[in-house]
Protein backbone atom coordinates (compact mmCIF):
# COMPACT_ATOMS: atom_id res chain seq x y z
CA UNK A 1 0.00 0.00 0.00
CA UNK A 2 2.86 2.37 0.74
CA UNK A 3 4.15 1.93 -2.81
CA UNK A 4 0.69 2.66 -4.17
CA UNK A 5 0.50 6.02 -2.36
CA UNK A 6 3.99 6.98 -3.52
CA UNK A 7 3.12 6.15 -7.11
CA UNK A 8 0.18 8.58 -7.09
CA UNK A 9 2.21 11.38 -5.53
CA UNK A 10 0.92 11.14 -1.97
CA UNK A 11 3.60 11.94 0.57
CA UNK A 12 1.55 10.81 3.57
CA UNK A 13 4.21 8.33 4.60
CA UNK A 14 7.23 10.42 3.62
CA UNK A 15 6.80 13.48 5.87
CA UNK A 16 10.23 14.34 7.22
CA UNK A 17 11.02 15.89 10.59
CA UNK A 18 11.73 19.30 9.06
CA UNK A 19 8.28 19.43 7.46
CA UNK A 20 6.66 18.36 10.75
CA UNK A 21 8.35 21.28 12.50
CA UNK A 22 7.97 23.95 9.81
CA UNK A 23 4.33 23.32 8.87
CA UNK A 24 2.85 24.52 12.20
CA UNK A 25 5.06 27.62 12.13
CA UNK A 26 4.01 28.39 8.56
CA UNK A 27 0.33 28.02 9.48
CA UNK A 28 0.84 30.29 12.49
CA UNK A 29 2.55 32.94 10.33
CA UNK A 30 -0.28 32.84 7.79
CA UNK A 31 -2.81 33.21 10.61
CA UNK A 32 -0.98 36.24 12.00
CA UNK A 33 -0.84 37.88 8.58
CA UNK A 34 -4.54 37.27 7.99
CA UNK A 35 -5.73 38.38 11.41
CA UNK A 36 -3.64 41.49 12.08
CA UNK A 37 -5.21 43.71 9.43
CA UNK A 38 -8.65 42.67 10.60
CA UNK A 39 -7.91 43.59 14.21
CA UNK A 40 -6.66 47.02 13.08
CA UNK A 41 -9.82 47.47 11.01
CA UNK A 42 -11.91 46.72 14.08
CA UNK A 43 -10.47 49.71 15.93
CA UNK A 44 -13.20 51.90 17.34
CA UNK A 45 -13.43 55.13 15.30
CA UNK A 46 -14.79 56.92 18.38
CA UNK A 47 -11.70 55.95 20.37
CA UNK A 48 -9.46 57.18 17.54
CA UNK A 49 -11.38 60.46 17.45
CA UNK A 50 -11.08 60.88 21.23
CA UNK A 51 -7.33 60.25 21.06
CA UNK A 52 -7.18 62.56 18.06
CA UNK A 53 -8.88 65.30 20.10
CA UNK A 54 -6.19 65.01 22.76
CA UNK A 55 -3.43 65.00 20.15
CA UNK A 56 -5.00 67.94 18.31
CA UNK A 57 -5.10 70.00 21.50
CA UNK A 58 -1.51 69.09 22.38
CA UNK A 59 0.18 69.14 18.97
CA UNK A 60 -1.96 71.40 16.74
CA UNK A 61 -3.68 73.74 19.18
CA UNK A 62 -0.79 76.18 19.35
CA UNK A 63 -1.44 77.32 15.77
CA UNK A 64 -4.99 76.11 15.05
CA UNK A 65 -8.39 76.34 16.70
CA UNK A 66 -11.65 74.79 15.61
CA UNK A 67 -13.76 77.89 15.25
CA UNK A 68 -11.40 80.85 14.82
CA UNK A 69 -8.25 81.60 12.88
CA UNK A 70 -4.93 81.76 14.68
CA UNK A 71 -1.54 81.41 13.02
CA UNK A 72 -3.27 78.73 10.96
CA UNK A 73 -6.88 78.62 9.73
CA UNK A 74 -9.81 77.30 11.74
CA UNK A 75 -10.17 73.56 11.28
CA UNK A 76 -13.76 72.66 12.12
CA UNK A 77 -15.17 71.29 8.88
CA UNK A 78 -11.77 70.98 7.22
CA UNK A 79 -12.51 67.37 6.31
CA UNK A 80 -13.98 67.38 2.75
CA UNK A 81 -13.33 71.13 2.41
CA UNK A 82 -11.28 72.47 -0.47
CA UNK A 83 -7.87 73.70 0.70
CA UNK A 84 -7.37 77.43 1.00
CA UNK A 85 -11.04 78.42 1.14
CA UNK A 86 -11.63 79.88 4.61
CA UNK A 87 -12.39 83.50 3.56
CA UNK A 88 -10.99 85.13 6.71
CA UNK A 89 -7.56 83.45 6.46
CA UNK A 90 -4.68 84.55 4.20
CA UNK A 91 -3.28 81.35 2.65
CA UNK A 92 -0.09 80.96 0.67
CA UNK A 93 -0.65 81.15 -3.08
CA UNK A 94 0.55 77.56 -3.42
CA UNK A 95 -2.07 76.22 -1.01
CA UNK A 96 -4.89 78.39 -2.34
CA UNK A 97 -4.18 77.25 -5.90
CA UNK A 98 -3.53 73.58 -5.05
CA UNK A 99 -7.04 72.31 -5.81
CA UNK A 100 -6.72 69.86 -2.91
CA UNK A 101 -9.82 68.62 -1.12
CA UNK A 102 -9.05 67.38 2.37
CA UNK A 103 -9.75 63.68 2.99
CA UNK A 104 -7.89 60.83 4.76
CA UNK A 105 -5.27 60.52 2.03
CA UNK A 106 -4.57 64.21 1.47
CA UNK A 107 -4.58 65.01 5.20
CA UNK A 108 -2.20 62.13 5.87
CA UNK A 109 0.18 63.33 3.15
CA UNK A 110 -0.11 66.91 4.43
CA UNK A 111 0.55 66.00 8.05
CA UNK A 112 3.45 63.74 7.04
CA UNK A 113 5.32 66.45 5.12
CA UNK A 114 3.38 69.61 4.18
CA UNK A 115 6.12 71.07 1.98
CA UNK A 116 6.54 67.84 0.05
CA UNK A 117 2.77 67.59 -0.50
CA UNK A 118 2.31 71.24 -1.51
CA UNK A 119 5.57 73.12 -1.95
CA UNK A 120 5.70 76.59 -0.40
CA UNK A 121 2.54 76.01 1.62
CA UNK A 122 3.89 77.82 4.71
CA UNK A 123 3.37 75.10 7.31
CA UNK A 124 6.49 73.78 9.00
CA UNK A 125 4.84 71.34 11.41
CA UNK A 126 4.41 67.60 10.75
CA UNK A 127 3.39 64.47 12.64
CA UNK A 128 5.93 61.65 12.30
CA UNK A 129 3.83 58.81 13.71
CA UNK A 130 1.22 57.27 11.41
CA UNK A 131 -1.06 56.33 14.32
CA UNK A 132 -1.08 59.93 15.56
CA UNK A 133 -1.89 61.23 12.08
CA UNK A 134 -4.72 58.70 11.77
CA UNK A 135 -6.15 59.73 15.15
CA UNK A 136 -6.02 63.47 14.36
CA UNK A 137 -7.64 62.81 10.98
CA UNK A 138 -10.37 60.72 12.65
CA UNK A 139 -11.00 63.64 15.01
CA UNK A 140 -11.18 66.20 12.19
CA UNK A 141 -13.48 63.88 10.25
CA UNK A 142 -15.77 63.50 13.26
CA UNK A 143 -16.12 67.29 13.39
CA UNK A 144 -17.28 67.51 9.79
CA UNK A 145 -20.72 66.25 10.81
CA UNK A 146 -21.09 68.73 13.70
Amino acid sequence: MRKHFASIGCSLFSIGPARLILTPFALFAVGVVLLLPRSAALADPQTDAERGHQLFDKRCGGCHALDNDKEGPRLRGVYSRKAGTVPSFKYSDALAKSGTTWDEVSLDMWLTDPDKFIADADMDFHLDKADERAAVIAYLKSLSSR
